[in-house]
């Protein structure tokens, strides 16, 4: 045992002339992928947490919320060639390998970063500026498109079979880990190293700068990961091809997959992205105090992940998306309602922590509950493309119909249409059978 032991092939885990995976060579290859993904998501929020600092700089002089729209608008369109690259990466992932994919990925959000920490603001190159933005924000929404289908494929077949939830809930996790790391890293800037002036003229770069050289890191790290033993053996014995007719063959797949991301990417575009703005731009808290709210509740959110992810391990991923959708329907517009009032730090933290708690319910198995819907050969494209053409509609464009509700005088009207999506993925998670019991991955 010894022996065999000492010649594994340590950069994979595998135990030679097997195909069979160490439980630490296992664990190796899901952090990589997860570390990974923190690092996509890292510098696409980056965006988002320090978009009240360089927005003034890309576009010309005007009011705050009309700034923040075109801001937002960029932001958007980054979004809408999300399908693209979910198209592009999740065939290339499903013929090529998960790992391939991921490694792909990366190395275009480095570049994108990189783009936005170069570029000259608008009183020195004019339009160039927000156009260089626009392109720099293409290249990343192309790589994030590609990888939150090819990280959920990777973990979810990874994952031991009877804590599938639990694993890949770790998406997430990285995800809002990615997120609060951005506005950690923007409280430092803001409490202890730079001034409002400095942050608003140069430090809004730094970010950018660091998110470009961790993404080196992470392509590090991925060229070690182990790829995933259901893609070995399809690839080994199969020769169907992943493309968007195949994947036309699983059409109640497909929708379920966009019901139920309509509802669960607005619950948390609005409740994650969009709210350190809210909280600035509706409640009347400064900039700081907003972060500093903004930061806790998702750190709490973070630590969530894989308690209800493991949970769902027990009850089932149907169960735990219909008290989603359930608790989102109705909660939704009394939460944002209570957050837009005039109110102190601990109060604001409360609403915002209670309407986090709710949208857990879908973050925590969102990537499980897609990958146990599609078989081997379509499964990378399966998950990323309907997701990403749905996050495109739905939660790209989130926090700018809420700003453009509230410029024109409705901004309550945002609230009822958050919770209208909710409802419809509670509809379609009432119909749906449970993929846990009729998971496509233990067909592989």
């Amino acid at each position: 045992m010894n022996t065999l032991a000492a010649t594994r092939d340590s950069s994979t885990g595998h135990l030679p002339g097997t195909g069979e995976l160490t439980f630490g060579g296992r664990l190796r290859s899901i952090f990589s992928g997860s570390v990974g993904n923190l690092v996509e998501y890292f510098d696409w929020y980056v965006y988002a947490a320090f978009s009240l600092y360089f927005a003034p700089k890309f576009f010309p002089a005007g009011d705050q919320t009309a700034q923040l729209m075109n801001t937002a608008a960029v932001f958007a369109i980054g979004f809408l060639v999300r399908p693209l690259g979910g198209w592009l990466l999740g065939s290339y992932a499903d013929r090529k390998g998960r790992k391939a994919a991921l490694l792909v990925s990366v190395m275009l959000m480095c570049f994108g970063s990189l783009l936005i920490a170069c570029i000259p603001g608008y009183d020195v190159i004019g339009f160039w500026a927000p156009a260089l933005l626009l392109l720099a924000r293409l290249l990343q929404g192309i790589s994030l498109g590609g990888e939150y289908g090819s990280s959920a494929t990777y973990i979810s077949e990874m994952a031991t079979p009877n804590r599938r939830g639990f694993y890949s809930s770790f998406q997430y996790v990285t995800i809002i880990m990615g997120q609060l790391l951005a506005l950690g890293l923007l409280i430092l800037l803001q409490k202890v190293f730079l001034t409002q002036e400095q942050l608003a003229e140069w430090g809004w770069r730094i970010p950018f700068f660091l998110g470009a050289v961790i993404a080196l890191l992470a392509v590090w790290m991925r060229r070690n990961m182990a790829e995933t033993e259901s893609f070995s053996e399809h690839r080994a014995s199969s020769k169907r091809h992943s493309n968007l007719r195949e994947l036309a063959r699983h059409p109640r797949a497909v929708m379920t997959v966009v019901a139920l991301t309509a509802g669960g990417t607005v619950s948390f575009y609005t409740f994650t992205t969009y709210m350190q703005k809210y909280l600035v731009n509706t409640t009347g808290f400064s900039k700081d105090d907003a972060t500093l709210i903004s930061s806790i509740a998702l750190l709490v959110f973070m630590l969530l992940q894989p308690l209800v992810g493991l949970i769902s391990d027990f009850i089932g991923r149907r169960l735990m998306l219909i008290l989603f959708g359930l608790g989102a329907t109705l909660f939704t517009v009394p939460l944002l309602t209570a957050l837009a009032a005039k109110q102190s730090m601990g109060s604001a933290l409360t609403w915002y922590l209670l309407a986090l708690v709710i949208t857990t319910g879908y973050t925590s198995i969102n990537a499980i509950f897609k990958a146990e819907l599609f078989p081997v050969h379509i499964r990378a494209l399966g998950v990323g493309f309907p997701f990403a053409v749905t996050v495109s509609v739905f939660g790209g464009t989130a926090e700018y119909l809420a700003l453009w509700l509230k410029s024109i005088g409705h901004e309550s009207w945002f609230y009822y249409y958050v919770s209208a999506c909710a409802a419809m993925s509670l509809i379609v998670a009432l119909c749906m059978r449970d993929t846990k019991a009729h998971s496509q991955i233990d067909r592989d």
